[in-house]
């Protein structure tokens, strides 16, 4: 019997206890939608986290949950996934989660090409212990841990995660109802490590630290919505665009300096190689910042390699039981 499902049936009884004007308002609400896109049924679904939070998450999903201990979400996600193929499996984790004390679990559970849907909440800053400045925070960032400015460089999370030779990065605003749901679905159609960064708003510690690409009257010019096999336009009037000149990607304006519609850059999420997805994952300052699925190809996974390898190994061994297997070998007995 096929059954559709709505975003309400993904939703818990729990009352969401985030600060009012939190992005991770907005990410729940879109995860909801996913959910019901794709059809897989609560019960069929784990949602794992770390600490948080963008962690308190799986309290809100009509679904198995797991809330973990800090930075090991992935690593429970992964024996989540290799002992239950079956289920959907999302790991809702923040920057500072997922990419300090868990940054070793993060990048080879993206290595290992697990299939889990990470879902990356980055708002550059602690918020759940009050303000500290976090992995992804810029340099000079003046916060309660940092008050004369962060002396670090940070991580990328797309660097991070094609570093790691991940199969699918995606990223998105939390203000971006209208596509991130959609996003969530690619991800989760995705065999492997599927990545979503959300840039996400923090109103009490960090507010307006993505405003310069998240408010609607620079949203067009300073942004690019990647849409595989579509050219990379953007800008209010859409007559912007990508070009590649030499090894460095450019910014144009079609009809100016000579740049016509064909010079524009088609994206090819599925590229195997990733250099083109590394450059547009990384555009910033006079370039706009890629949202969208930027890279989307297919490898085997770990736990389909895993079952696979145990029925290898079974289907070439006589024994069926433990027994068996004690005793196939060479045996003696003392009296």
């Amino acid at each position: 019997m096929n059954t559709t499902f709505e975003a309400k049936d993904y939703k818990s009884d729990q009352n969401v206890r985030w600060c009012p004007g939190c992005g991770d308002h907005a990410v729940l609400n879109c995860i909801h939608k996913a959910m019901a896109k794709i059809g897989v049924a609560p019960h069929n679904i784990a949602v794992i986290s770390g600490i948080g939070c963008s962690s308190r998450l799986p309290y809100y999903m009509n679904s198995y949950g797991f809330h973990t201990i800090h930075g090991r979400g992935a690593a429970i996600s992964t024996g989540v996934k290799t002992a239950r193929p079956d289920l959907s499996v999302w790991l809702v984790t923040g920057d500072g989660d997922s990419l300090a004390i868990g940054g070793n679990h993060f990048i080879h559970a993206v290595r290992r090409n697990v299939d889990i849907n990470i879902v990356l909440m980055n708002n550059k800053i602690y918020g759940l212990t009050k303000g500290q400045y976090s992995p992804t925070s810029d340099r000079g960032f003046v916060s309660k841990s940092s008050p004369y400015g962060t002396v670090e460089e940070p991580f990328v999370p797309a660097e991070l995660t094609l570093g790691a030779r991940g199969t699918f990065f995606a990223r998105s605003l939390d203000v971006d109802l209208q596509n991130l749901p959609d996003i969530f679905t690619a991800a989760a159609r995705h065999q492997g490590a599927a990545v979503t960064e959300v840039l996400v708003n923090c109103v009490i510690f960090n507010n307006g630290i993505h405003t310069r690409i998240s408010d609607r009257e620079f949203r067009a010019d300073h942004t690019i919505f990647l849409r595989h096999g579509e050219k990379m336009l953007f800008g209010k009037e859409n007559n912007r665009g990508i070009v590649l000149e030499g090894l460095r990607l450019k910014a144009v304006t079609i009809g100016e300096d000579g740049y016509t519609i064909d010079d524009i850059l088609v994206h090819d999420a599925h590229e195997q190689d990733n250099t083109l997805h590394l450059m547009l994952s990384m555009m910033k300052d006079d370039m706009p910042v890629a949202l969208g699925v930027i890279r989307d190809v297919a490898a085997p996974t770990y736990d389909q390699s895993v079952h696979q390898q145990i029925a290898d190994v079974k289907a070439k061994k006589s024994a069926r039981t433990l027994r068996e297997l004690l005793m196939e070998g060479e045996t003696w007995e003392i009296k």
